[in-house]
């Protein structure tokens, strides 16, 4: 893995109380072990995604923090596509580190404090589709071998508690090999 991808920065954060797709912009999150982002509708460390609960409440939650990179949405503007920091529902927007080749179990530390474990990836649902039009086949598109691409960014827990603000450094710690490729989560 080339140790340029192993660091970047925090370019926007985003949270909020309520189960709806997009996540407002604010100046800063708080990070909180075992829960997620303070005050975020998906903090817990049982699963809140509504499907998920309705299949078994008791989950434990993988998917406390959302990242996406800057990069895709820098991506999907020169496809037509105008999408904000936060309108994925994201809580972390980066920059500099291409998030979606991490391995399973990688740490994250951003800022001087906070630090997330990758878990997965997130699996893109058609409420994006609701969001843009054509969007959700440019996040999730099949590959020659009938495999899902997934591209709407990864999924962590919160290892360590912190506060997160843009322009924030971005540090990767790779697990012990061999890695385990991301999977939705």
């Amino acid at each position: 893995m080339d140790p340029m991808k192993l660091s970047g920065h925090v370019m926007a954060v985003a949270a909020g109380a309520w189960h709806r797709f997009s996540k407002p912009s604010l100046a800063s999150i708080g990070i909180v072990a075992g829960h997620g982002v303070d005050g975020d509708a998906h903090a817990g460390s049982a699963v809140k995604h509504r499907s998920r609960v309705a299949a078994d409440p008791a989950q434990p939650n993988l998917r406390q923090v959302h990242l996406i990179h800057g990069e895709l949405l820098d991506a999907l503007a020169d496809e037509g596509f105008t999408v904000a920091p936060g309108q994925l529902g994201e809580n972390v927007t980066t920059r500099g580190m291409d998030l979606l080749t991490l391995p399973t179990g990688t740490l994250l530390r951003l800022g001087d404090q906070a630090v997330l474990e990758v878990t997965g990836l997130r699996n893109p649902c058609r409420q994006i589709e609701a969001f843009r039009p054509g969007l959700l086949g440019r996040l999730a598109r099949k590959r020659g071998d009938g495999s899902i691409e997934r591209l709407a960014g990864i999924m962590c827990v919160a290892r360590k508690s912190g506060r997160v603000a843009p322009g924030d450094p971005l540090n990767a710690e790779l697990p012990p090999a061999p890695y385990r490729p991301l999977k939705a989560v």
